[in-house]
């Protein structure tokens, strides 16, 4: 490792001020910061991080995911393992740590709390109490991920209790998902040690969580957009707030990250110093990181940017070591393996038919750029007493398919998603990532979701005798080749969906979260119709 003298104009977001100086690197650190005249005008900044993904849903193990996300100036994240978690239980974890461990990213991962999310649906595996016990002992477990079961921490649910306290006992955060809990049970959920969220999708209800003082992480991903909701609180609460994505396709990754969101932040007029402290300095504070803030004895993690507006990336510094420059990644390949839990046949058209004279059926109503879901209800259309996708009003059949084992798949119908013809369909569906479709035809649905099984996972799209699939092999969420590759399947997909008819951004983003049972209203599990109110099943025919 080389050492290193690197000019440029200083941004110290502490002390809010900006000087021409130097940063003397020796052996991965900085062991002098200088103010010093010369004539580069780039700036030098710490490096941002992601305060809240899911690596998993880039489609990329985390060392593909290293490669690209350092092009953007990223040097940390906070990642929930929560996905590969359901598939492969602590297994899928460790293999997320050492996969990550041979990139010079700083992951620090969290221990998943909720394996699986409910007890409503079927997954891979089950991470109980003592299953997080032995992860928060790992030194390479720096969190509690995401709370998501609150009924269990307002009614005090045993384990659920036992894994908060598991946290405590280490003294290591928690991390929450109470999607618009207020009043009283919010003050339960906070006062049990949960210190996060990143689920906040009004400006009142991410008000009231700062004034009980948990931290508010502004989340705008692929599907969940909530930046635009929220960004006006952090001019007042900069010094509670953070930046994160969530989940991000691999598409999306490749046009930005975090830099993207402060740019727009400064863009609104917010002071540059309080966007960056959100931005680079809450996450690494609040969790612990071992990232670098540009500060003597640090470690020499920090970017280089042309300005302090569009915050293009020019380099990345991680332990000193250049990793990316000029929009090229020094990040290299590693090999790995594909580990996979898919151990369902394939279907059969029958498998999808629904025998009914109901008059009126249950709909769920997807969002733009949301993970709640409204639930409405409309006139069901039936062809010889089969239940079948009304085209024309654009309530499409949808159904959820057991991956793990052979089972009957759950049926349920859905407004917005738009498809014309043919269907779509993915083995990335929050949280068990069991296959959910949505076709315009029960011939439609089964090739797709046999294409899936074919391919041991992946998303896909189907027409009549065209199909396109991107094979996710790892897990059957991840794909085994690089970014690139996987954004250039994805986006082909992706624009097969909208040429039969979605007008979503993101469709299968949208697609996704429809299995996920903790976001209300109304959603679909491989076990049937569900309810994130009630919290329990509910009949797909009302009348």
């Amino acid at each position: 490792m080389k050492n290193m003298n690197i000019e440029g104009q200083i941004v110290d977001i502490l002390n809010r001020k900006i000087f021409s100086g130097e940063v003397i690197v020796e052996n991965g650190k900085i062991i002098s910061i200088q103010e010093k005249e010369h004539a580069n005008k780039n700036y030098i900044l710490p490096g941002f991080i992601d305060a809240h993904i899911h690596i998993e849903s880039s489609m990329l193990v985390p060392s593909e995911f290293a490669k690209v996300a350092v092009l953007h100036g990223t040097v940390g994240t906070i990642s929930d393992p929560h996905e590969i978690a359901n598939v492969l239980g602590n297994e899928g974890v460790y293999y997320m740590i050492e996969n990550g461990k041979k990139t010079p990213l700083k992951f620090h991962f969290g221990a998943p709390s909720c394996v699986p999310a409910t007890s409503f649906e079927t997954a891979g595996a089950i991470i109980d109490s003592d299953d997080i016990k032995e992860l928060l002992a790992s030194p390479d477990i720096n969190y509690l991920a995401e709370m998501m079961n609150y009924p269990g921490v307002l009614f005090d649910d045993e384990e659920v209790m036992k894994k908060i306290a598991w946290a405590k006992h280490f003294n290591k955060p928690i991390d929450g998902h109470a999607p618009g809990l207020r009043g009283e049970p919010i003050k339960k959920y906070i006062g049990a040690g949960i210190s996060t969220d990143h689920e906040c999708f009004t400006y009142d209800e991410a008000l009231e969580k700062l004034g009980l003082g948990m931290k508010v992480i502004v989340r705008e991903g692929s599907a969940a957009k909530n930046f635009e909701a929220l960004i006006d609180l952090l001019p007042e609460h900069y010094e509670q707030m953070m930046f994160c994505s969530d989940d991000k396709h691999p598409d999306d990754l490749l046009l930005g990250h975090i830099n993207i969101l402060c740019a727009r932040a400064v863009a609104k007029g917010i002071d540059v110093f309080k966007v960056l402290q959100s931005a680079c300095i809450n996450p690494v504070k609040h969790y612990n990181m071992n990232v670098g803030l540009l500060n003597v004895n640090d470690a020499a993690d920090f970017i280089i940017v042309e300005d302090l507006v569009d915050f293009k990336v020019l380099q990345t510094y991680i332990d000193g070591s250049l990793v990316a420059n000029n929009g090229e990644s020094f990040v290299q390949h590693v090999d790995f393996e594909t580990p996979n839990n898919f151990d369902t046949d394939k279907k059969e058209v029958s498998d999808f038919r629904v025998n009914s004279n109901s008059k009126t059926i249950r709909v769920i109503e997807a969002l733009e750029g949301q993970l709640i879901t409204n639930e409405i209800h409309h006139k069901s259309l039936i062809e010889n007493n089969n239940l079948v996708s009304n085209i024309d009003n654009d309530i499409l059949k949808m159904a959820v398919v057991n991956r793990y084992q052979n089972a009957e798949p759950a049926i349920a119908f859905i407004k917005n998603i738009g498809l014309k013809k043919g269907a779509i369909a993915s083995s990335v569906a929050h949280d068990c990532h069991n296959i959910v479709v949505v076709g315009t035809s029960d011939e439609e649905i089964c090739k797709a979701v046999n294409l899936l099984i074919e391919n041991r996972g992946g998303v896909c799209a189907v027409n009549g005798d065209v199909a396109k699939v991107l094979p996710l092999p790892v897990a059957g969420i991840m794909s085994d080749k690089d970014c690139w590759e996987t954004g250039r399947l994805y986006q082909e997909i992706d624009v097969m969906a909208k040429d039969l008819g979605s007008n979503l951004k993101a469709p299968f983003m949208t697609l996704s979260f429809m299995a996920l049972l903790v976001i209300p209203d109304l959603k679909l599990s491989d076990k049937g119709l569900f309810s994130g109110n009630t919290f329990q099943f509910v009949d797909l025919e009302v009348n």
